[in-house]
């Protein structure tokens, strides 16, 4: 794997501690992750913590409502130990996302209760997390202007917060401990104070956002005077026997707060009573990656780690471990006492059901895209790339009521989710690939630089196409005269799209389809434009830079990346800039000739010198065989994914499960 792009040596530098992650199945027990623990008087059922993530299902007063229901009582049926419901709001003014959970009014807490008596039921501790968002509240959402310790703009909305008084700290403070009561009449086991990741809280122990100069600002002793505060605030409304956690920025990649602040504030609260500390890292404006694929599986554990060496209490890992196996070894190498896994049960809600089975090749592997994220950050609900049944988990596809003859065309993400499917739902499914190997554009797309996580999606379906029983057919074409053959009662068709090449120029020998590059794994050395700046075009150009070729990248619109996560995007952009990578935005290709390719850029024609041209301007549905069958096939005949219009993974599977669970 290259080097981490950006970060200095030191960021990921015990990640030694993991060096047996590849176990086999049948070595993994997961004796250590599987252990019960106790917190204040409770006993957690295992290590394993869904901790709490924006998921804009809410109501938009803040109350529960059915989608949030049906997801947190799937990762309560899958054997999650803890789940950590929110960020809940104490206060509008730090509501950050419309439809956010809210602990600030009386009027919400019967809305809880089903959710909470569920999760007694079933012996999973259930938490609310108490949240302000501070700066990173929008007054979009609230109505109001953000407030903040100081009055500094937000980097993520672009807006000034108001500085707060005396007295609206203290009111601020008091409407935690509020919320902490409705938490408690709602039935919950506990909060866990949001302190960490940009919100109000941390904003107060940051000596970048906090520049008060009365008690609450100035030294580390002042700025976290607020945080305990609200703790005792907290702890003053609710019983003993009551689990107050915190979640913590163990460092915010800023300079605000270091490592080793964090461990002076977290004796600090072990000593005020909290029950535990959740380790997370960074803000959402830190420039440093910090839960992207870059980032290696536990790339921050260390940090936790830490903490658990200056504190008695537990401690909770966080952030980029999403494998059970690797989970364990955390556990078993005494780096912290509990993992939170988040996008790892947002994908697999049965992961720990799964793990503990011993069927780790049936888990649904996260593949990084950040699709969830990037939606919070545009004020959407979440939705996953590769799990189609989120918030509609709870209702399983019926059994086919009529077992039908199914021929799958095409081994890609659309025609495996229509494959698993379909054979889920009882049909006899043959799956038809011309490739001698099944993935589709996963293969390619998994070729740049720290996407290799996309392998793990075709060794999923792999395992599952077997288990149900799919008979896959590799290195075949279907053709319609080998379909009719088959007598299918119904024909779906995943053939995808072809790159597209319509450049004057473009069949010149040193000309290249960003497919056929990564594909082939070929290395291009000198100098090499790349024609397009989507997201192809620039992974294409990161594959290529790591390779020693000088690039420049060609687009015509005024930005580049588009059709990337915005969670994603900026991380990509930064590498390619610091690899010297040039990126023309607003230039229009001419033509293509030999070792040059022809631009018009401000209505002046110029010449790019280049040793080789990799065409990178989109692809074409694949749709030649659907036509067909659509005239000559008394089939019934369907067209999923690429080969109908162009898209992400996310909208390939969507299509591919909506169109199966009708079949």
């Amino acid at each position: 794997m290259p080097k981490l792009w950006h970060l200095e040596a030191s960021v990921y530098r015990k990640t030694f501690f993991f060096t047996t992650w590849q176990v086999s199945v049948a070595e993994t027990m997961f004796v250590h992750l599987f252990t019960p623990i106790k917190v204040n008087n409770f006993y957690i059922k295992n290590r394993i913590m869904f901790p709490a993530i924006t998921l804009g299902y809410a109501n938009f007063d803040g109350t529960f409502s059915e989608e949030l229901f049906d997801f947190y009582a799937t990762r309560i049926d899958g054997g999650v130990g803890a789940v950590v419901i929110g960020g809940c709001f104490v206060e509008v003014r730090g509501k950050t996302h419309p439809r956010e959970l809210g602990l600030h009014s009386d009027h919400v807490i019967d809305s809880y209760r089903r959710v909470t008596r569920y999760a007694n039921e079933k012996g999973v501790i259930v938490l609310a997390q108490l949240t302000h968002g501070g700066r990173y509240s929008h007054s979009i959402v609230t109505g109001c202007q953000p407030v903040a310790p100081s009055a500094i703009p937000s980097k993520l909305t672009g807006e000034v917060p108001k500085e707060l008084t005396k007295e609206e700290i203290k009111e601020i403070i008091s409407a935690f401990g509020d919320a902490a009561r409705r938490a408690y009449e709602a039935e919950f086991h506990g909060v866990e104070i949001l302190a960490g990741t940009g919100y109000l809280i941390s904003e107060f122990l940051s000596s970048i956002t906090n520049k008060r100069t009365d008690e609450y600002g100035g030294s580390l002793e002042n700025r976290m005077r607020f945080l305990l505060e609200v703790v005792n605030s907290v702890r003053k409304s609710v019983r003993s026997r009551f689990i107050v956690g915190v979640r913590l920025s163990a460092d915010d990649l800023m300079g605000g707060v270091t490592i080793e602040d964090t461990k002076v504030i977290s004796k600090r609260l072990e000593s005020e009573g909290i029950d535990y500390i959740s380790v997370s890292v960074g803000w959402h404006e830190s420039p440093k990656p910090i839960i992207t694929r870059e980032v290696p599986q536990a790339g921050w554990v260390h940090l936790a780690y830490e903490i658990k060496r200056v504190v008695s209490i537990p401690v909770v890992a966080g952030l980029r471990i999403k494998s059970p196996v690797v989970a364990e070894d955390v556990i078993v190498k005494g780096l912290a006492d509990m993992v939170a896994m988040a996008r790892a049960l947002l994908v697999d809600p049965e992961l720990p059901i799964k793990a503990m089975e011993g069927r780790l090749d049936e888990i649904r592997p996260c593949i990084g895209c950040l699709r969830c994220l990037s939606l919070v950050f545009e004020g959407q609900s979440v939705t996953c790339s590769v799990n189609p049944r989120l918030t509609r988990e709870r209702t399983k596809p019926l059994l086919a009521t009529k077992v039908k003859n199914v021929v799958v065309v095409g081994g890609g993400p659309a025609g495996m989710e229509a494959a698993l499917t379909l054979a889920m739902r009882g049909h006899k499914v043959t799956l038809i690939e011309k490739n001698s190997r099944l993935g589709g554009t996963l293969n390619i797309a998994s070729k740049p630089p720290y996407k290799s996580e996309l392998a793990e999606l075709i060794k999923y379906y792999e395992a599952m196409l077997k288990k149900y029983g799919v008979n896959v057919i590799l290195g075949v074409e279907a053709v319609v005269d080998l379909i009719a053959k088959m007598s299918p009662d119904v024909v779906v068709v995943a053939t995808g799209g072809v790159p597209r090449k319509d450049v004057p120029g473009a069949t010149l020998p040193h000309v290249r389809s960003a497919h056929e590059v990564l594909e082939k794994e070929e290395v291009l050395k000198g100098s090499v434009v790349v024609v397009g700046g989507g997201g192809v075009g620039l992974e294409t150009a990161d594959y290529l830079s790591e390779h020693g070729a000088k690039v420049t990248v060609v687009e015509m619109l005024d930005r580049v990346g588009l059709d990337l996560e915005s969670a994603t995007r900026w991380v990509l952009l930064s590498r390619l800039r610091s690899k010297g990578v040039q990126i023309l935005t607003k230039t229009k290709v001419k033509e293509i000739k030999e070792k040059m390719l022809v631009v018009e850029r401000g209505g002046v024609q110029t010449e790019l010198q280049a040793d080789y041209i990799v065409l990178a301007i989109g692809i074409e549905p694949n749709n030649k065989l659907y036509r067909e069958l659509l005239e000559k096939s008394k089939s019934e005949i369907y067209a999923v994914g690429d080969c109908t219009k162009p898209g992400r993974i996310a909208d390939a599977v969507s299509m591919a499960y909506n169109i199966a669970i009708t079949i």
